[in-house]
């Protein structure tokens, strides 16, 4: 590779050996990611695609060439990164592996009593039948012959293959002793002044101005349920639907998960959710669940716990399906061999942790026969307790010795140690980082003095003195998922860390009795969903005070201040580009002319504050404007505040304008952090808060940890990084393993105690403290 410039990378050459297991480290926001996924990737899916042919490309994304001068001696890339898996409320472990599909044919061949094919027992397909006359051309005459057809599904009617039915809370929808004029609906973007109140007001089906408890019961009945009616309105051909199945198609077509944070409050205050009762909840239908092998339904195989269904298809041995017996244990042995053997097949894939999500997506490949290709991964030790680690590592290795290159984005110390091949980038992060640091082997790294290798040999310390607890909150007979009627005291007014090996019960016991409490913020895994046009001032609401004081000081209206509304440049729409497509060639992103990339009308930028326009305070970085706002002309308390959480948060190098499209796994993981820490709360739960950190910003997001301690807030951390658990005042251990055999806690007290103690995670610790 020569002269690579993506991002942040200033023109980096490097020669990567082919089939070694190179690492890529380097503190957050050092470049790691736009070298490994948006270089080296990019490019070769890129090559890929035009192997095709121009009619082909026309249907697939185009990916724009990346900013390099060469890369040679480029093979297959298979990526295997940390997004979440589908959000698709349909989507299971099972159908995403295709270890449903293989159980479905086992069962079309083997059940008893035979019901048909593989579909009568997919829970994606709905039972059909019909008959009528069809009209057909035969021998010159028209003749109607009668046809009927039908298709065996394995859907449950009445859920629809949700496994869930939904029950509406009528008083939240709308508030009964206003008229629909006066705002009597209560859901989110349903006002009255849009096209909502026009299409209520002309369908003529009820009253506007009565109150909706006066409605007759026909009334309310077209309110809340109409099926879809064409109406006419001031002369436009629309369309009228009840609300409640309006909800249904637009907001609970969504998983949970994915929906905007206002719509999921509104989803969580209105609908219930329960266990359909014709199924319960095995999303299939009578049909399907009648027909067995060896006294086992497909319903009772997906709630298996894989490893135990491994051991079931282990025991079958009928010739006349024999192949896909061996495809179907490989497959299962495969999820054992990973560590997810405590997952099931019918466990919705949206409630899969990022790094559960990732380690699905490899087993994929795991049986695959191809060589010579390049596996990118991103930190695949998230989510992973250094028992593991160990595990992960074997997998990496085997990948590599049947003649693969893998590349891997990493921090653990244990990761990094089995590397053949090291690419530490730096020093710093953002503008100051994207150079090479160092290249060669693990030991050369040791010795080196780059971050990273200073760090390295890093081992913590307990704490001479824990804190003590101000209170508790009590935890009793907790059972979601594996966990077994757990009794516990999470202590208040200190750092509690909960640990155990991966799928031992932590995010169950923590998110199942604790969030959703009062004065509870949860900061999760979930990734910041954001486009180009947003940024760390959009998403953190820090532009609304920069707009308000920008638009009080000129004596304009704030939408001014906005390149998503009315200042956005007229050439680039506000996105400071231009994007030209070039048909069957890539699309190139040019710099809007007219604006230079500021992203506003000209006249927007005479008006200043504090003697800048909008657009350089966008330019600035998140120390730099945090000075700008703190005191003089350009004194804002609100923004400074946003301002102070994001410095905290070590992201003082950040362009507060930056697109967050640009941003890397470790620093959305920390903006999210600073914008929920604003928020009122108590007691704060953090799940894996170091994911994408390297060793050295451990240290800061330890500080911050301690300084919301000090300031007489309870945090509570869900975590496997050693660092973290030796500097807890309190620890909560689940074990002793994974699905059914964890669920229990297996200790509870301080690291001290926990380092003496005899557990997987006690070993680990004083391993790591030495």
């Amino acid at each position: 590779m020569h002269g690579a410039r993506e991002n942040n990378l200033k023109d980096v050459s490097l020669e990567i050996p082919k089939r070694r297991l190179t690492l890529f480290t380097g503190i957050s926001g050092s470049g790691k990611s736009s070298l490994v996924f948006s270089t080296i990737a990019a490019e070769s899916q890129r090559m890929i695609n035009e192997t095709y042919s121009t009619f082909v490309q026309g249907f697939m994304p185009t990916l724009a060439r990346p900013d390099v001068d060469v890369l040679e001696g480029l093979t297959t890339a298979i990526i295997v990164d940390q997004e979440r898996m589908g959000a698709d409320p349909r989507s299971t472990v099972g159908t995403a592996t295709d270890a449903n599909a293989m159980l479905r044919i086992l069962f079309s061949r083997l059940g008893e009593p035979h019901i048909g094919s593989p579909q009568a027992f997919s829970f994606n397909v709905a039972s059909v039948s019909g008959a009528g006359a069809v009209t057909l051309e035969k021998g010159g005459r028209t003749v109607k012959e009668r046809r009927s057809f039908s298709i065996t599904g394995g859907m449950c009617p009445r859920c629809e293959g949700r496994g869930s039915v939904t029950d509406f809370d009528l008083t939240a929808l709308y508030d009964d002793s206003k008229s629909l004029n006066e705002g009597a609906l209560t859901i989110p973007g349903y006002s009255m002044d849009g096209w909502y109140g026009r299409i209520f007001s002309g369908s003529g089906f009820f009253d506007m101005d009565r109150p909706i408890r006066k409605f007759t019961k026909r009334q309310l009945d077209d309110l809340l349920y109409k099926e879809p009616t064409k109406i006419k309105v001031e002369g436009i051909n629309l369309t009228y639907e009840g609300v409640i199945p309006k909800i249904q198609k637009s907001m609970l077509a969504k998983d949970r998960e994915a929906m905007q944070p206002h719509i999921r409050a509104f989803v969580d205050r209105a609908i219930t959710f329960t266990t359909c009762p014709e199924c319960d909840g095995t999303r299939l239908s009578e049909g399907a669940r009648s027909s067995k092998v060896k006294g086992i339904s497909i319903a009772d195989a997906c709630a298996m716990q894989i490893s135990d269904l491994a051991d079931w298809v282990g025991e079958l041995t009928d010739p006349s399906v024999g192949p896909l017996l061996e495809s179907l244990r490989g497959t299962l042995d495969s999820f054992v061999e990973i560590g997810l053997g405590y997952l099931s097949l019918d466990r919705p894939s949206g409630t899969l942790s990022g790094g559960e999500a990732q380690r699905t997506k490899m087993i994929r490949h795991l049986g695959s026969s191809l060589t010579d290709v390049t596996y990118v991964f991103d930190e695949p030790s998230a989510g992973l307790h250094p028992h593991d680690i160990e595990r992960m590592n074997a997998l990496l290795r085997r990948l590599r010795d049947k003649g693969n290159t893998v590349l891997v984005v990493e921090h653990k110390p244990e990761m990094i140690a089995i590397a053949d091949h090291v690419v530490d980038l730096g020093p710093g992060a953002g503008a100051d980082g994207g150079s090479v640091c160092f290249e060669g082997t693990v030991d050369g790294l040791r010795d080196s003095a780059t971050v990273t290798g200073r760090h390295l040999g890093d081992r913590a310390r307990l704490k001479d003195s824990v804190r003590d607890a101000t209170g508790a909150l009590e935890v009793r007979g907790a059972d979601m998922h594996n966990l077994r009627d757990v009794d516990v005291d999470v202590p208040l007014g200190v750092l509690t860390v909960v640990t155990g090996v991966a799928g031992s019960g932590k995010s169950s016991l923590i998110h199942g009795s604790l969030a959703g409490g009062d004065g509870v913020v949860v900061i999760d895994q979930t990734a910041i969903r954001g486009s180009r046009r947003s940024n760390p001032a959009t998403y953190t609401g820090l532009l609304d005070p920069i707009r308000k004081a920008f638009a009080k000081a000129n004596g304009v209206k704030p939408a001014l201040f906005s390149a998503n509304s009315e200042g956005a440049c007229p050439n680039c729409k506000g996105a400071g580009v231009v994007y030209s497509d070039l048909a069957i060639m890539a699309g190139v992103a040019t710099v809007c002319e007219v604006c230079d990339g500021k992203r506003f009308q000209a006249d927007v930028l005479d008006y200043t504050f504090g003697g800048r326009d909008i657009s350089e305070v966008l330019g600035m970085s998140v120390a730099g404007a945090e000075r700008f706002f703190a005191d003089g002309d350009a004194k804002i308390p609100a923004a400074h505040k946003i301002l102070l959480r994001l410095r905290d948060v070590g992201l003082g190098y950040l362009t507060i304008g930056q697109p967050l499209t640009t941003l890397s796994g470790g620093e959305r993981q920390r903006l999210k952090l600073a914008a929920q820490m604003g928020e009122k709360g108590e007691v704060y739960i953090l799940d894996e808060p170091t994911t994408g950190l390297h060793l050295a910003d451990v240290d800061q997001l330890l500080e911050l940890l301690d300084r919301l301690v000090d300031s007489g807030k309870s945090v509570i951390v869900i975590e496997h990084h050693q660092a973290v658990m030796a500097h807890a005042d309190w620890i909560i251990d689940l074990g002793p393993g994974a699905g059914h055999d964890g669920g229990t806690i297996v200790f509870e007290g301080t690291p001290t105690d926990l380092v003496a103690a005899e557990t997987l995670t006690g070993k680990h610790l004083s391993a790591y403290v030495g």
